[in-house]
């Protein structure tokens, strides 16, 4: 077991803000370890002292002669026009076949990687990256929410891969199941200080509880020692016969100390609206169609929602989830069909359009106390606040300098503050904390209204869902059953797969026989010639909702009247549909020929 990474006395300080205050860990060659904190504890800071990109204020990060580590990107690094294939090559300097093979791994086929891999969703986008890391084989894999925006399948694959993988991990992510699943060690950094915990999230978490009340009762104990000896002191320090007691008594009293608890502020309260509970149906859809114009992504969908449920929204990338949520809240129009909603239901909306289109003028409070329902105490207010990372002078911060996440925190603050008896809610937790996702989850178990969400976070949505709606291959199903039965069928189907594609899979050193390519008839009559024409077709037509993509974008980004952004997000989430479905188009006909050329 070597050490790849031996962090001494490391500190680090921006202004007033202590984020590394001697702080030390090592990280080994055998190491898959689970990075957690509070937001803004430092996390991001030391990853980018580690990849050499900051320097610390004092203190050293040895660095093993043979280590190699590899970072998964957040940012685009992909070249305008470039396949997967092209940036795999220009990024590894490896050979295709070298890329091919290992961006197999994840799934990355033919399609995905001959086609522009800026054009593929984020998910697909994300495999890209992992692939690129591997062929630079690194022996410590630096990983930064990696879960963000991932479709529960991808996710998963994800998971499967870095259990498989031989090398050291540090992973960054609030996702408590996928650190349970992927990471056997916990680094914890709290107030400038790391500790490495020989265990798994739950195991460190429940510790850190432990000590805590560990430390309490000790205190207590001490507490009511000094109470006692005070008393006695207090009785008998005047009289000479017990004076020269009462005077040892006050020496033990000055060596009695409670021990500070070296630990995070406590997650502030999180409460949902106080709503009185109703019972029916909340929505109802009835031969619902949803989608853009001639684009339908979904049909026939007939369900109902009842009041007190809390339902999860689930599906792969691309296959409607955003658009049957707008459709239910009436920012999308049904193609046919209708939505209904019960009478008296007062919808709140968590939404990334609702976070673009703030008041820059305001600041935090203000925006805090024009959202909360009549008669909502300021502490109250300021409470929220606080769980939402906005203590102190941080709640008179104007909106124009708060970062997106903390526009998405203040937004989320306010709608708890509301008088909503429906909560609709597209991905909560992509800006919390560990520790603050658990807090929101447990509120909305309290919460006596609807709750109709989407969440990336298995953990959050296993403790929260009562039921779970899966949009996917053009139907929208609602399951009665929990989130982990139908967590545990998808793991099954993935599972399924992956050992049939070992069965196929080669023994090493051998060749795969190429598939027959498909007949014409097989095609449906069509011709090499007419399969051609279609995606120079769908090229022009993916070149025009690439440009008005562009544009809408712009206009949204300098967009101040609230109205205005919203009628030009919702422009732009229907052009970026029309254009993954063009995309989606053009891969399967690129395939096709693929395969034909290939016989």
């Amino acid at each position: 077991m070597a050490v790849l990474l031996d962090i001494k006395n490391a500190s680090k300080r921006y202004g007033d803000q202590v984020l590394l205050d001697r702080a030390s860990a090592t990280i080994t060659d055998d190491g898959k370890i689970g990075f957690v904190g509070r937001n803004g504890a430092g996390k991001s800071t030391l990853l980018r002292v580690i990849l050499g990109e900051e320097e610390l204020d004092s203190g050293e990060v040895i660095r093993h002669p043979r280590l190699r580590l590899g970072y998964l990107r957040q940012h685009d690094p992909f070249l305008p026009g470039e396949t997967a294939l092209e940036f795999l090559m220009r990024d590894s300097a490896q050979p295709d076949w070298k890329c091919g093979e290992v961006a197999g791994q994840f799934e990355l086929k033919t399609p995905h990687l001959n086609g522009p891999v800026q054009k593929l969703s984020g998910g697909w986008q994300t495999r890209v990256k992992l692939a690129a890391l591997l062929l630079h084989e690194p022996n410590l894999l630096l990983l930064d929410e990696p879960t963000n925006f991932l479709d529960l399948r991808t996710q998963i694959l994800l998971e499967h891969f870095l259990r498989g993988y031989k090398e050291a991990c540090l992973i960054v992510s609030h996702d408590r199941a996928f650190l349970a699943a992927t990471c056997d060690q916990t680094l914890d950094l709290s107030h400038g200080k790391l500790t490495v915990f020989p265990g798994k999230i739950d195991a460190f978490l429940l510790h850190q509880r432990e000590q805590i009340e560990h430390i309490e009762r000790t205190n207590a104990a001490v507490l009511a020692k000094r109470k006692q000896l005070e008393d006695f002191i207090a009785r008998n320090k005047a009289r000479a016969s017990t004076a020269s007691r009462a005077k040892s008594k006050s020496k033990q009293l000055e060596k009695l100390e409670v021990e500070e608890i070296a630990a995070d502020a406590p997650t502030a309260a999180i409460r949902c609206p106080v709503v009185s509970p109703r019972k029916g149906p909340a929505v109802r859809c009835r031969d619902l169609a949803i989608g853009y114009g001639e684009h339908r992504v979904a049909a026939g969908i007939d369900i109902e929602i009842v009041h007190g449920s809390r339902a999860a929204i689930v599906g792969d990338n691309g296959q409607g989830k955003t658009t049957f949520l707008r459709t239910l809240v009436e920012s999308l129009a049904p193609l046919s069909g209708d939505v209904k909603w019960g009478y008296g239901c007062e919808i709140g909306i968590y939404a990334q359009h609702v976070y673009t289109s703030l008041d820059e003028r305001q600041t935090v409070l203000e925006y805090l106390e024009r959202a909360a329902k009549i008669g909502t105490k300021q502490q109250q207010i300021l409470d929220l606040a606080g769980a939402m990372l906005f203590r102190g002078k941080a709640v008179e911060k104007r909106v124009s300098v708060l970062s997106g996440g903390e526009r998405a925190r203040l937004c989320m603050a306010g709608l708890l503050l509301g008088p909503f008896n429906v909560l609709v809610l597209d991905e909560p937790g992509n800006h919390l904390d560990v520790e603050t996702v658990d807090a929101l989850a447990q509120s909305l178990l309290e919460y006596e209204g609807t709750v109709v969400f989407t969440s990336h976070d298995r953990s959050f949505m296993k403790t929260v869902a009562t039921n779970v709606i899966e949009v996917k291959d053009g139907r929208v199903t609602n399951y009665l059953g929990d989130y982990g039965q139908y967590l545990a069928a998808v793991t099954r189907e993935i599972d399924d797969a992956e050992a049939a594609d070992e069965k196929r899979r080669p023994a090493a050193g051998g060749r795969r026989p190429p598939s027959p390519a498909p007949s014409a008839a097989q095609r449906g009559g069509r011709t090499d010639r007419e399969v051609r024409k279609e995606i120079a077709n769908l090229e022009r037509t993916i070149a025009r909702l690439d440009a008005e993509k562009r544009d809408r974008n712009d206009a949204l980004l300098a967009a101040i009247d609230p109205a205005e952004a919203m009628r030009l997000h919702t422009e732009l989430t229907a052009v970026a549909e029309k254009l993954a479905a063009a995309e989606e188009r053009w891969l399967a006909l690129q395939e096709e020929l693929a395969s034909a050329e290939t016989a």
